[in-house]
């Protein structure tokens, strides 16, 4: 049951709105002035168990990215570390340290938005999961409401780039 919309929502039809869940996680990254990503954890009954945003610069943590903020949120509602059941859903491909706490956490499917030409690793950049050492292949799934997860990232930049003068 998808909680917080109130009516039951299966993974596999309910990609689109989890997508925009993740979108509204981006929103408040964007309004505290943290680059615009979003994402969202949701087990198979459809109940979001964990939701982040990136707050690296809020927090003065690195590691701070929406996907770990919200897998640490997901691990303490399930109380595990292992997490084998879950699908992520986050607005940009996750960088390699997402992809491996992800990895780590044998998350059974990322669902991402946009693409990341510059840090992606789920194969704009590199794809860690095409990695046959790897002991956990987690589903990957790319483009769920790309464009607006894109639209976000690129008016954030924008303004940031107006508001520095460049």
């Amino acid at each position: 049951m998808l909680k917080e919309w109130g009516e039951p929502v299966s993974l596999a039809s309910g990609h689109e709105v989890f997508m925009k869940m993740a979108l509204q996680q981006a929103q408040l990254a964007y309004d505290c002035a943290e680059v615009p990503v979003g994402a969202i954890v949701v087990n198979r009954e459809g109940e979001v168990v964990g939701k982040g945003y990136n707050r690296t610069i809020t927090d003065s943590d690195p590691t701070a990215h929406a996907e770990i903020v919200a897998l640490r949120q997901a691990a303490a509602h399930e109380r595990n570390y292992r997490l084998p059941d879950l699908t992520v859903y986050v607005t940009l491909e996750p960088c390699v340290m997402c992809i491996g706490a992800l990895t780590h956490a044998r998350i059974a499917h990322i669902v991402y938005g946009a693409s990341d030409p510059k840090t992606g690793a789920c194969g704009s950049v590199l794809c860690i999961q095409a990695n046959k050492k790897i002991n956990h292949h987690t589903k990957i799934s790319s483009g769920v409401l790309g464009q607006e997860c894109a639209d976000i990232l690129r008016q954030f930049f924008r303004e940031r780039r107006k508001g520095s003068g460049s």
